[in-house]
């Protein structure tokens, strides 16, 4: 091999290396999310934790976006001092365009979440249209804080306004077009 070629692919290589550390110290940072469909929630999750992206919740993560809690490992999910996660029933829109509770997809939506979360809503009396606030020290003792955060930090309130791996989630037609704003 000529000495060209050999640093040329030197060169390569070390580019490649350094693309495959970027990629795997990316994250998605949540800082303001209220929710959407439940089904959108679920395809972006599934991509999240299939590229291994670590996920920063920094602020209010309500409704669907807390499917991430059961759709990504406990190990791919960290919170700041500015989390607060905001749980409630699911809902859709009746034939007159008042909302109303599905309870089907209430089901699968505290179907998603690990049993810790599972056991703090029921404590709290389950999901209802009224939203369940889980911030602080309780979210500090279910999920790591972030790089250099620490619990004590979390026991703050949230400044802002306001595991398992993935199963396949199976999202019932009825409540395909449930909301969990």
């Amino acid at each position: 091999m000529r000495p060209g070629i050999a640093s040329v692919n030197a060169f390569m290589a070390a580019v490649a290396s350094v693309l495959i550390v970027t990629s795997a110290q990316a994250e998605m940072r949540i800082s303001d999310d209220m929710g959407g469909l439940m089904t959108q929630y679920a395809s972006r999750f599934a991509s999240v934790r299939d590229s291994g992206e670590k996920v920063v919740i920094d602020g209010p993560c309500y409704s669907a976006c807390t499917m991430l809690l059961g759709m990504l490992p406990r190990e791919q999910v960290c919170v700041t001092p500015n989390a607060v996660l905001g749980f409630h029933a699911a809902w859709n829109f009746d034939e007159s365009g008042r909302r109303v509770t599905s309870s089907e997809a209430t089901r699968a939506l505290l179907d998603i979440y690990p049993a810790r979360v599972r056991g703090w809503i029921a404590r709290r009396g389950g999901l209802s249209p009224n939203l369940k606030l889980m911030r602080g020290r309780e979210l500090a003792a279910m999920y790591p804080m972030c790089n250099g955060a620490t619990r004590a930090q979390a026991a703050r309130p949230a400044r802002n306004r306001g595991g398992r791996p993935l199963r396949n989630v199976a999202i019932p037609a009825s409540a395909r077009s449930a909301s969990a704003r």
